[in-house]
Formats: C-alpha cells, structure tokens, sequence
C-alpha cells in the first residue's frame, strides 16, 4: 500500500471511520459505538468529505503538524501501518463471529 510521496492514498473502506471507540481524539466524532457520525454505512464513504476535519485529513495533519518532525514518507509509512493493522484486526474480528 504505497502512494506517491506527495499525496497519502486511501482506498475509502471506512474501516478507521468504524474504529474511533476509546480514542479522546475522535469522540466528538464518535456517534456511541466508535462509528464516524459522518460515515455513510452504505456506500462506507464521508458524507462530508470535502469538509472533513483536519484530522481526518492525512496530507493536511502533516503539513499542520508534523512536517518539522518527521519526513513526509515516514508519516504516511506510520499512516498505512496502522490502517493495515485495522484491517488486519477488522479481518479477524468478521471471521470469529
């Protein structure tokens, strides 16, 4: 799962839209069961997408905040570990019920 170094790619499966349960970051994201209030469970997409937070935005939150920390390919490198660690447990989690 890499991208081109200027842009993070994200392949839209709602999985981190489904996991904000227990994170203080996203509660005033999370509608009670660790699900996006902004998530369309229908098409797994942000029903305000071009409006989404800052922090949803990957690219943006670099540059506002890590960019003088860390290189543009290690954030997004940390970024796609942890939503392959997601769907790794997203994936477990569907075959054990």
């Amino acid at each position: 799962m890499k991208s081109n170094i200027n842009k993070f790619y994200c392949d839209k499966c709602g999985i981190c839209c489904r996991n904000l349960k227990g994170i203080d970051l996203y509660k005033h994201l999370d509608r009670g069961d660790g699900v996006c209030v902004f998530l369309n469970e229908a098409t797994e997409l942000c029903i305000i997408y071009e409006d989404r937070p800052l922090i949803c935005r990957v690219d943006d939150m670099y540059e506002e905040y890590f960019s003088s920390h860390i290189s543009k390919e290690e954030y997004f490198d940390m970024n796609y570990k942890a939503c392959l660690e997601l769907k790794r447990k997203f994936e477990k989690d569907d075959k054990n019920e």
